[in-house]
């Protein structure tokens, strides 16, 4: 809980998550919050860092006027749904060529971001499926929100938690089964990286 995210607000959390017990992070997909990505890569440099690409190509969407969307769209498809970083590279060099007059905003966070938006081509499609998007914690997030809107108030950070803590505990009893494809995933994972999953 914090007024505002930060640099130093996200270190907070990562050494208390470190503190806690966590010895490594393998990959993190996160939005892309001010200061996260390095504060992850300082606590645990080992960390595969990878940007949100729906939450890319919503930013994206925003900079574009309605009459241009559909096109502007076509055109990421063919970096993000690349079969591999070079085929990405090329589609976002096409990109660049076809959008970066009109939308040079648009263009740029690509460019700017793209080191941490294109980690997922280096796995098979399984990990990918699971690393290139944040809307799995977005959905939690959004039933997290759906009781704390209807509070205003709450008399201390602590009776916000507490209720935090029982809306996770309640939604949690819906989480039973394993991810779909998870084995699969998980083998592909062991043969990746066998000397960090050997050691959880």
């Amino acid at each position: 809980i914090s007024e505002n995210e930060g640099a130093r607000f996200w270190l907070n959390v990562l050494s208390d998550i470190q503190n806690r017990g966590v010895k490594d992070i393998i990959i993190a997909c996160i939005d892309n919050l001010t200061g996260f990505a390095d504060a992850i890569e300082s606590i645990f440099p080992k960390t595969e860092v990878q940007l949100c690409v729906v939450h890319q190509i919503r930013n994206s969407t925003r900079y574009v006027p309605s009459k241009h969307v559909k096109a502007v769209i076509k055109d990421l498809k063919e970096v993000y749904q690349a079969p591999s970083k070079e085929q990405a590279e090329k589609g976002l060099a096409l990109l660049q060529e076809q959008w970066s007059e009109k939308y040079p905003s648009m263009v740029r966070s690509w460019l700017n971001n793209w080191e941490r938006l294109s980690n997922y081509f280096k796995y098979p499609k399984e990990i990918r499926r699971i690393i290139y998007t944040t809307n799995i914690i977005e959905s939690f997030h959004s039933q997290l929100r759906k009781i704390t809107k209807s509070k205003r108030v709450f008399s201390s950070d602590i009776s916000l938690l507490k209720l935090l803590y029982l809306i996770q505990l309640n939604l949690s009893k819906q989480w039973i089964g394993p991810m779909t494809g998870w084995k699969l995933t998980y083998a592909q994972m062991m043969i990746l990286y066998e000397d960090r999953m050997k050691q959880h």
